[in-house]
């Protein structure tokens, strides 16, 4: 016998009634992680912080697997949270968020093993011999994927190592072990989770440019020497009306070498607030550029923004006076943006 509920949706549309609200909550909503499913990706989710979930109307947002199939803890996984001590490591806080994962079905995108920021004093103030951080490097990157074995979809192993010309980063990893440093945390972590996706993850290079050749020139002598590499996380920290004119060309390179990719760390900020209706539109069509992109590209397997309420997004405390980056505003409405990545997801591949 068909349900009341089913009766109810049937009188629903013979009456013509959809545009009512009460018929409105008859059919199930769309929702930015099922727009991804529809298009055939494997996620889309959010970075988070868990110590926002005490904000009710934040928590219902995120629990909401049509919104958001994966998260990425976005402080508790780093380095000072993890092992703050040396070899005393304390994984409270970041297992809070992967309790969650698993009781709400969602992907757990695990961030990070090696950056040079967020490091513990007794690491930055160390004096190191090479086998002595190379041990210690490899010791962290193992127990920490070790303790998430199973449970994490992909992991960033190597965060933000080149500056924008290309060029390797100066900091306590490279200026002791030179690059080694890479393919020991790569080893530590397949060890250690053999299953899980090993990527490296950076920020400008989502178009084509120098640093994104010197990340490409990277990944081949990684695959030529047999270390172990998975992904590409573009991180997508981009400026309103500046999204790259070769965002999806760069994707297909990527993966030409024979690794996934994902958008990680989507958000898309105005330099000047508040923003002009022009500039909404226009963000707007930045999120579906962006999302289109990767859309078109079979092995990007996966988008995250960077917090998706403007409330907790981390713009206005690095760069003060911008902002507005995410598809939820500060009081949690959907802004334009928010369909823009719908849109994204329902574009045609060019």
């Amino acid at each position: 016998m068909p349900s009341l509920r089913f009766l109810l949706a049937i009188t629903a549309l013979t009456c013509g009634a959809l545009a009512s609200p009460s018929a409105n909550t008859l059919f199930p909503k769309s929702g930015l992680n099922l727009a991804a499913k529809s298009a055939k990706k494997l996620y889309f989710g959010t970075a988070t912080n868990s110590d926002q979930w005490n904000d009710t109307t934040y928590f219902n947002i995120l629990k909401n697997n049509a919104e958001f199939g994966q998260v990425t803890p976005a402080n508790v996984m780093k380095w000072f949270a993890t092992e703050p001590e040396e070899g005393v490591f304390t994984f409270q806080d970041a297992d809070i968020i992967a309790d969650f994962t698993e009781k709400t079905g969602k992907l757990l995108r695990g961030h990070n093993c090696v950056w040079y920021n967020q490091l513990p004093d007794w690491l930055v103030n160390g004096t190191f011999t090479a086998p002595e951080l190379a041990f210690i490097v490899t010791r962290h990157c193992f127990n920490l994927v070790n303790h998430y074995k199973g449970h994490v979809y992909s992991w960033d192993v190597i965060n933000e190592a080149f500056n924008d010309d290309g060029t390797f980063r100066s900091d306590i990893f490279y200026n002791v072990l030179n690059t080694s440093y890479i393919p020991l945390a790569l080893y530590a972590a397949r060890a250690a989770d053999p299953n899980a996706k090993l990527y490296i993850n950076d920020f400008n290079i989502e178009g084509t440019g120098a640093k994104s050749t010197a990340l490409k020139n990277l990944i081949k002598w990684l695959k030529s020497n047999d270390v172990p590499i998975d992904g590409v996380g573009i991180q997508s920290h981009l400026i309103v009306g500046e999204v790259p004119s070769t965002f999806q060309q760069n994707m297909e390179e990527f993966v030409e070498l024979g690794v996934e990719v994902a958008i990680t760390e989507l958000d898309i900020r105005f330099e000047s607030l508040p923003p002009t209706a022009a500039g909404i539109a226009q963000q707007k069509k930045d999120y579906e550029t962006v999302i289109a992109a990767c859309n078109a590209v079979e092995k990007c397997v996966g988008v995250t923004v960077w917090d998706f309420t403007d409330k907790y997004s981390w713009i206005p405390g690095t760069f003060p006076g911008q902002g507005d980056a995410c598809p939820w505003d500060e009081n949690f409405v959907k802004k334009p943006a928010y369909q823009g990545i719908i849109d994204g997801f329902q574009s045609r591949h060019q």
